[in-house]
């Protein structure tokens, strides 16, 4: 994993926040947030909480006894998710690397995470850390992006960045976000790391952007692609903005877009 993937800053957390999330990422925390709340939780541990998509669904979900501690590596996003949703004296908003959690062993009833897990360097030690957090029978509950193939907008850029770079194309969305989707892997891995219980559901939803235009920028500069860009043209991030639009405008028309999205929910008890 490049040193890049992982560091959301500078204009990132706004454009992320402002175009991202109603994008890919509020369908899915909807859903998240259901199945926390089905759950009853007293105490939930939030792992790379980003901007507070799903910190924002649970809270509006949960009753006042719960207590959320929503946590990411990018104190930025911190930043941009405390200034969204204001004051809640449920939540705190602390740094914490989800491989070494600064947190006491099983001291939470939930841990969550959305869309966070493919941005884990080493994954088998991100599921240890959740589990050793959680008590005895606690549940661990987050998502991953199903393949680039299944994600009809971010297959597009990928496609129409690797026309602007053909010697080098940017890879982050493939690479990352998308690269994590083996199920029969991640079943593995959680296993090993000493959960049981584990299911896994496969939930697609429609991606809607307000244009072409719209949707290329969230992709090409609120992600770290943005950085993969810069890295090979240093100005030339607005001219592979608008080869990404003019791509997702040949393939899904002017005006407003719709494209298929389809991610893995991911459920595991600590046994």
């Amino acid at each position: 994993m490049a040193s890049t993937d992982k560091l959301f800053a500078g204009p990132i957390p706004e454009l992320y926040d402002r175009l991202l999330v109603p994008l890919l990422f509020e369908p899915y925390a909807a859903d998240l947030a259901d199945r926390v709340a089905k759950a009853k939780p007293r105490r939930i541990l939030e792992v790379a909480a980003g901007t507070g998509a799903l910190t924002r669904a649970m809270a509006a979900r949960l009753d006042g006894e719960a207590r959320i501690v929503a946590s990411d590596l990018n104190q930025p996003m911190l930043d941009q998710a405390v200034g969204r949703l204001g004051a809640d004296a449920r939540i705190t908003w602390p740094q914490a690397d989800a491989l070494a959690l600064p947190f006491e062993d099983g001291g939470f009833d939930l841990v969550a995470c959305q869309f966070g897990v493919m941005f884990f360097p080493d994954k088998a030690e991100g599921y240890k850390e959740a589990r050793r957090v959680l008590k005895p029978g606690g549940l661990y509950v987050f998502n991953v992006w199903d393949s680039i193939a299944e994600n009809e907008f971010a297959r597009v850029v990928t496609e129409a960045l690797a026309t602007v770079f053909p010697d080098d194309p940017p890879r982050f969305m493939e690479r990352v976000p998308h690269g994590y989707h083996d199920t029969a892997a991640i079943r593995r891995e959680l296993a090993a790391a000493g959960f049981g219980a584990i299911t896994i559901e496969a939930v697609a939803r429609k991606s809607r952007a307000g244009s072409a235009g719209e949707a290329a920028l969230a992709y090409c500069q609120g992600t770290p692609l943005r950085m993969e860009i810069e890295t090979r043209d240093q100005s030339g991030l607005e001219a592979a903005t608008q080869a990404a639009a003019e791509a997702l405008a040949r393939r899904f028309g002017d005006g407003p877009i719709e494209g298929r999205i389809s991610a893995h929910v991911v459920s595991a008890v600590k046994v």
